[in-house]
């Protein structure tokens, strides 16, 4: 028998996978002293793309948000995740900047990190991790799978020989961002990874976008995975990670043990429903085993970026094409990992080479800074006549010969006008229009008032039933009008 340790998932992987991490504080803290007393060995809860999404979008100061958020959970060790050589942008951040980044996380209370490099620049993600460990956190080394000819076992077991080496990784995490890990594959992968990991313990991450990941979780159990990425029912599930809740019935049935309060989980899950449903966002999703996505392997988030993007060009009919496209362009650039940036930067390739009738004709700037090897070596060579094509570009030469700077953590606050580091990070990954626009404002709000609002329950309600194009629903204290869009 295997004790199973939870990883939860709702407010990190879950709410970015079906709220496009459009989750305000207020949104989580009237539950999070719940989930706190739940017994997960880890909270994940933040990442700069998060950050970006609260102030562009939310108007939201993150900072302050995630010190609320933190406070309310003081029993639990909070994670925050970084990609190794960028926060926020799909380009390369300037080394002391992702070290004052870490900084500022475990400052705010995070002490468990999860760090991935998609090319595997191993030598960046130690140099964060010794960072981490200044602060006593926990470390989480990540290996992001995907399938390729070139990603054999082998691949990833010189993988977790290399992450396990440093003295400050705690634990691999495997992290299948397409959930496309078949037990079959994982028979002999596990085992070759755990061989290669020093003893050190193996999370397991599957978003369930093929509908297989419970069975996945399953699998990985028998071959000696004991820490599992969950997130509460309403919140898993289609492109985000299994349920908490099936999984605690999975291993009952397997005879295995665990430390969590079950009698906690309605609670949690009766919140993010009402809160998903008030807000407008997705709950209680599930996806069908459609195997055309174990071929294009676009994560769930970047889903609905390409669905906007060919709504932008009136072009939405044209999804089934991109995706084809998705896996062609993939393979011509070597097979990358389908994690940031290079779902999105492959994505959005495959988008133009569709609306522009052309393959090839617009090319970004980040594929040729990823031609031109500043993101890491490739993992398999890009096609020549796809290279010629980057580099023929007008942009290819200046782009290419001005690799990223590396200014240090001195000069940017100098270029920024500012010695405080939370200040900092925002000025120089967020546009200052941006950040004016968040602190107009004000301070965070610590709840949701739509949740709790019988009225709009009540609109809701008779939205769903009424045939009528007008609804009015008048109290004592309330007057609303609903009228239908034509």
């Amino acid at each position: 028998m295997a004790h199973i340790e939870f990883v939860d998932e709702t407010m990190r992987d879950g709410q970015q996978s079906l709220w496009g991490m459009r989750m305000q504080a207020g949104m989580a803290l009237p539950i999070t002293p719940t989930i706190d007393r739940v017994g997960f060995r880890v909270v994940d809860l933040t990442g700069s793309s998060l950050f970006e999404v609260l102030i562009r979008h939310c108007q939201e100061n993150p900072w302050e948000g995630l010190d609320l958020l933190v406070q309310s959970m003081p029993r639990s060790r909070i994670r925050g995740g970084m990609r190794s050589n960028a926060s926020v942008t799909f380009g390369v951040t300037p080394d002391s900047l992702m070290d004052a980044w870490m900084r500022q996380l475990c400052v705010h209370g995070c002490r468990s990190f999860w760090i991935y490099d998609v090319l595997f620049n191993i030598d960046k993600m130690h140099r964060l991790a010794k960072v981490a460990k200044g602060f006593d956190a926990e470390v989480a080394g990540a290996i992001m799978f995907t399938m390729s000819p070139v990603h054999t076992d082998a691949y990833y077991a010189d993988k977790a020989d290399r992450i396990s080496a440093s003295p400050d990784i705690d634990t691999i995490l495997f992290y299948d961002t397409a959930g496309v890990l078949t037990p079959d594959r994982m028979r002999t992968l596990f085992p070759a990874v755990i061989a290669k990991s020093r003893g050190k313990p193996l999370e397991f991450h599957s978003n369930n976008i093929l509908g297989q990941s419970a069975i996945a979780y399953v699998e990985a159990i028998k071959l000696g995975v004991h820490i599992l990425h969950t997130s509460s029912k309403p919140m898993a599930n289609g492109p985000s990670v299994p349920s908490t809740e099936v999984m605690l019935s999975n291993i009952a049935v397997m005879g295995h043990s665990h430390e969590l309060d079950v009698s906690l989980l309605p609670a949690i899950a009766e919140h993010f429903e009402k809160v998903g449903r008030a807000a407008g966002f997705a709950v209680h999703q599930m996806h069908e085993y459609d195997l055309f996505h174990a071929q294009h392997q676009i994560p769930g988030g970047m889903m609905g970026t390409l669905k906007a993007q060919l709504a932008q060009h009136a072009m939405s009919e044209k999804l089934p094409e991109v995706l084809e496209e998705t896996a062609r362009v993939r393979r011509e650039l070597g097979y990358p990992g389908m994690a940031t940036p290079f779902s999105q930067l492959v994505g959005t390739l495959a988008v133009l080479n569709i609306v522009s009738g052309k393959r090839y004709a617009v090319i970004p700037d980040e594929v040729i800074q990823y031609a031109a090897g500043h993101y890491g070596q490739t993992v398999a060579p890009i096609e020549p006549n796809v290279l010629d094509m980057i580099m023929a570009t007008l942009r290819a030469k200046e782009v290419a010969g001005n690799p990223p700077e590396q200014p240090t953590i001195e000069e940017l606050r100098k270029r920024y006008n500012t010695d405080n580091d939370d200040e900092l990070i925002l000025r120089a990954l967020v546009p200052e229009a941006d950040l004016k626009r968040m602190r107009e404002a004000g301070p965070v709000k610590r709840d949701f008032p739509l949740l709790s609002s019988p009225e709009l329950d009540q609109a809701r309600r008779l939205m769903s039933l009424a045939k009528s194009a007008y609804v009015e629903i008048r109290s004592a204290e309330l007057n609303l009008s609903l009228r239908r869009a034509s």
